[in-house]
């Protein structure tokens, strides 16, 4: 099974993007304590008060891990998350060894807190070479945020068994429609387990770790 799991550094990016099941349409956050529960877990101060702004910062990171599937990266989104972390200051903190690390600035709290301390990490990974291997699914139905393990990083899809056997029997009915070619094997069958309508709720949406092409990512937030 491969694991989709975010590295210690993105966990709280993955956690919070997927507090928002799109295919149900289910928003943990706004459960009954739901927040507060996302806040005991990460080891925040949020509010109830602050739930509009998290999920407005949820949203964001969800189009740009989608960027990073190939997908264009909305400039209102961009804009957004900007507005909010100009709220976010970081400041540069030196160890008892001088090892320098970035860090929330003193003061912050509720979403400003979040944000800063989200900002912190995806620096990081940017430096390390992961966040761009952050993705949310392309399926437009799904976009749960995975971590893509795959040694070109290349994955599209968070689970190829059940989001991209959907998306090849799409493509391969609509080049029967078109009377094109068929598509998926060829002898032009069906692709393999394309026909599952499982769903893609398991958790921690494992699967194959099949590899697919398509465009790696695209854009940044400069």
């Amino acid at each position: 099974m491969g694991d989709t799991t975010a590295p210690a550094g993105l966990a709280l990016v993955q956690d919070l993007i997927n507090t928002l099941d799109v295919e149900s349409g289910r928003d943990s956050l706004a459960c009954p304590d739901g927040i507060a529960a996302f806040s005991l877990r990460h080891g925040l101060g949020l509010a109830t008060a602050d739930l509009p702004g998290v999920q407005r910062l949820r949203e964001a990171l969800r189009d740009v891990c989608r960027a990073h599937t190939g997908a264009d990266l909305d400039r209102d989104a961009v804009t957004a998350l900007h507005r909010m972390l100009e709220d976010a200051p970081l400041v540069l903190r030196l160890d008892t060894a001088g090892r320098a690390a970035l860090a929330p600035a003193r003061g912050l709290a509720g979403v400003p807190a979040l944000t800063a301390r989200l900002a912190a990490s995806i620096a990081v990974a940017e430096a390390e070479g992961t966040w761009q291997r952050l993705k949310a699914c392309e399926a437009e139905d799904c976009q749960w945020a995975y971590y893509d393990r795959s040694p070109a990083g290349r994955r599209r899809w968070c689970s190829m068994q059940v989001c991209g056997s959907r998306a090849k029997m799409r493509t391969y009915r609509a080049r029967r429609r078109g009377g094109g070619q068929d598509g998926g094997t060829p002898d032009g069958s069906a692709p393999d387990g394309s026909g599952q309508d499982g769903s893609r709720h398991d958790g921690s949406r494992q699967d194959s770790g099949a590899q697919d092409g398509g465009a790696q990512d695209g854009g940044d937030l400069r």
